[in-house]
């Protein structure tokens, strides 16, 4: 199957600010079930695009703006082929406790199964644990199917009920969150009572018709992947009770949303800012995006990148940006 994405981010100051400095992770990864076969981001006002890959081989480009400007706009489009996933059986064998103890034993998954800034325990979530009866029983996949329904039914899905940097208590306390609030939760649970890699996802879902997704589509998704023995790495969605397929397009992974934000950055000046999102995933003959006529404006910079091209070493102002203690976090997953 083939998919086109068009990712557009716009922000719109209330003055003129005088510099902007941005890093996006909206570029799809590639690896055994799906392929990035084209990518295209466009940033205006005019600038220079670099690019590299963190330590987890999530795509980064990253830019500055040097000159004032009244609003920034970032359109990533790409061309996705995603490979039919196999059925995900419904439980393991009796004895896979212990081959997922002895795999984590002999893994590097230490940043998936300790608390990160987003998924850490609480009062609110241990009560959690006790309602939903979160604990090593039958088998990790068992409990992890049993888990993805329990946390579907008990949070209502509400756009915009919560901020980019809400604690999980928020939604626990409301019961109710956007697709970022279900991964944090599903994700602190696994980790810190069930003792299982688990890592956050950040893409987009495609909605057909006949697909009875609660999550918006003109929207960036968020869902979560637990490490099981034998089958590696499985997607569970508990905001629409799915399990990982071939319409789940994964762009970054990370240990939560703090690590993979679309967009992450700061600007200079004194201004308000307003952000608008709009995300389109569209069926594909396959049809390279760049053999497409696409009109781009004329003060709008390019980069192209294919899906076999080697990633730029890591850039010092990556780094730098990283490290700004003043953050602006634009969240798209509503």
């Amino acid at each position: 199957m083939y998919y086109t994405v068009r990712h557009l981010t716009k922000f719109v100051y209330s003055n003129d600010v005088s510099e902007s400095i941005m890093e996006t992770r909206m570029h799809p990864r590639s690896d055994a079930l799906q392929r990035c076969l084209s990518f295209q981001l466009s940033v205006s006002p005019r600038c220079r695009v670099f690019s590299y890959r963190d330590h987890l081989s999530n795509h980064v480009h990253h830019f500055d703006i040097p000159g004032g400007h009244e609003q920034l706009v970032i359109v990533a489009e790409s061309l996705v082929e995603m490979e039919e996933i196999a059925p995900v059986p419904a439980f393991l064998s009796p004895d896979a406790w212990a081959a997922l103890d002895a795999d984590v034993q002999a893994g590097d998954f230490w940043e998936f199964l300790f608390p990160s800034e987003f998924a850490k325990p609480s009062p609110l979530l241990a009560e959690l644990a006790k309602t939903l009866d979160v604990r090593r029983r039958d088998d990790p996949l068992m409990v992890l199917h049993d888990l993805n329904n329990k946390l579907y039914h008990y949070f209502d899905y509400v756009p915009k009920s919560t901020d980019v940097d809400s604690p999980i208590d928020v939604a626990l306390t409301q019961k109710c969150g956007v697709c970022q609030d279900f991964s944090h939760v599903m994700i602190a649970l696994v980790r810190e009572y069930l003792k299982i890699p688990c890592r956050y996802v950040s893409g987009y879902l495609y909605s057909g018709e006949r697909d009875n997704d609660r999550s918006i589509n003109s929207a960036t998704h968020a869902w979560v992947e637990c490490y099981l023995p034998q089958l590696g790495w499985v997607g569970f969605d508990p905001t629409n009770w799915l399990v990982g397929s071939d319409r789940h397009i994964r762009t970054a992974v990370g240990r939560d949303y703090a690590d993979v934000p679309p967009t992450h950055g700061i600007f200079r000046g004194s201004a308000s800012s307003k952000l608008s999102v709009a995300v389109r995933v569209s069926p594909s003959e396959g049809t390279p995006l760049l053999d497409q006529e696409m009109p781009v404006p004329e003060d709008w910079s390019m980069l192209v990148e294919k899906a076999q091209q080697l990633p730029a070493p890591p850039n010092p102002v990556a780094d730098h940006i990283k490290h700004m203690q003043q953050l602006q976090q634009a969240q798209q997953q509503q």
